[in-house]
C-alpha cells in the first residue's frame, strides 16, 4: 500500500489505500479498521501520519469514529438531486437501491388550520394522515408523515401506502403531480424521530417539507420528512443568471 520512495506523502498514500479498499468493498459499511498504532506498527510510519488520513477520510464520509470503540467503515449516503419532482421509491430505484415502506400509522381525521392551509381544504375536511418508515436496502432511511384529501384520493389504503402512493395517484387514479416546493433545513432528532430512525435524541436529521401540487396549482399533497443526516444527502445544480 505504501512505496516511502514515492513523491506522493506518505499520509496521502494510506488515505487512497484505504479508500481503495472501502470502494472496492474489500472493506464495508459497518466494518472496524485497524487502530492507529496497528497502521504504525505495520508501516513503520508515525501515528501523526496515520491521523492525518484518517481524519481526511472521516471528513469525507468514508470513516466513521464512535468513542470507546474505534473507527467504521460509514454506511454511503444515499444522494438525492433536487432538480426533479420524484417519488422517494423512484429516486431509490435509480440509484441501484431497493426501496421498502412500513406504515406505522393510517387514519383519516379532520384537517386543522395547518393541514387545511397546506392543502387548501376547508378546516374539518376529512384528510389521510399516514406515518410511514422509508427504507433503502432495508436500512431505515427516513420517518414521513404525509397528508393528502380523501376526497381528491379515494380508496388509498395502508396496503397501498405500504407500496407507492404517487404510483397509485398518477396510474390508477390518473392524476399528475406536476410540481413541488420544499424547505429544507437541519434539526436534531426528538424521541419520536428517533426511535423511528434507530438513531440516538439529538443525533442530527434534515427536515424535509414537501407539497406537491397538479398541473392546476391544486395540492395533492403535504409531506413533513426526518431523513437521518448520516445517510443521506441533498445535492442541486445551480446556474449564474
Amino acid at each position: 500500500m505504501l512505496d516511502k520512495n514515492s513523491p506522493l506523502p506518505i499520509y496521502l498514500q494510506l488515505e487512497q489505500g484505504i479508500k481503495a479498499l472501502i470502494e472496492n468493498q474489500q472493506l464495508k459499511p459497518g466494518d472496524l479498521i485497524p487502530s492507529e498504532r496497528e497502521y504504525a506498527e505495520k508501516y513503520q510510519i508515525s501515528r501523526m501520519t496515520v491521523r492525518q488520513a484518517i481524519n481526511k477520510l472521516t471528513a469525507d464520509g468514508y470513516l466513521q469514529r464512535k468513542r470507546g470503540k474505534g473507527t467504521f467503515v460509514a454506511l454511503k449516503k444515499v444522494e438525492q438531486h433536487l432538480d426533479f419532482l420524484t417519488s422517494f421509491s423512484e429516486d431509490m430505484r435509480l440509484r441501484g437501491m431497493e426501496p421498502g415502506t412500513k406504515v406505522v400509522e393510517f387514519k383519516v381525521k379532520k384537517a386543522d388550520a395547518v393541514i387545511a392551509k397546506k392543502l387548501a381544504l376547508e378546516i374539518g375536511s376529512p384528510v389521510y394522515q399516514i406515518k410511514r418508515l422509508r427504507f433503502a436496502d432495508q436500512l431505515p432511511i427516513a420517518y414521513q408523515i404525509f397528508y393528502t384529501s380523501v376526497d381528491l384520493i379515494p380508496g388509498l389504503t395502508e396496503e397501498i401506502a405500504e407500496q407507492s402512493i404517487y404510483q397509485y395517484v398518477e396510474n390508477t387514479l390518473g392524476l399528475r403531480f406536476a410540481s413541488a416546493e420544499q424547505e429544507v433545513e437541519s434539526t436534531i432528532a426528538r424521541k419520536s424521530e428517533a426511535k423511528a430512525l434507530d438513531i440516538k435524541v439529538g443525533d442530527p436529521i434534515l427536515l424535509i417539507q414537501r407539497t406537491s401540487f397538479m398541473e392546476n396549482e391544486k395540492p395533492l399533497e403535504y409531506a413533513t420528512s426526518y431523513y437521518r443526516g448520516d445517510r443521506y444527502k441533498f445535492k442541486v445544480k445551480i446556474n449564474r443568471s
